[in-house]
């Protein structure tokens, strides 16, 4: 079953109740960025939307979570290591 989500993930520069819901995602998005996968398949298989359809929102959908996904990996982990050792 694919997580609700919103068409644009969140931009602060804290960690979100958001972001705590969707890591996996997060992770699957990384994934598939490494492995080369493109975003249109990414979309169909993680979010269960049809890029054809929805071109600009799909791509949007993607790519702000995908930034989103990097910014946990190199940033937001940080946050949320200290808010469980708290």
């Amino acid at each position: 079953m694919i997580e609700p989500f919103e068409d644009t993930a969140p931009s602060a520069p804290e960690l979100t109740e958001y972001d705590r819901s969707h890591i996996k995602l997060y992770m699957r998005l990384l994934d598939a960025a490494a492995d080369g996968a493109d975003w249109t398949e990414a979309v169909r298989v993680l979010f269960g939307l049809d890029p054809v359809r929805e071109t600009e929102r799909c791509k949007r959908v993607h790519d702000s979570h995908l930034t989103r996904a990097h910014w946990m990996a190199h940033t937001g982990y940080r946050k949320l290591l200290r808010q469980t050792r708290d």
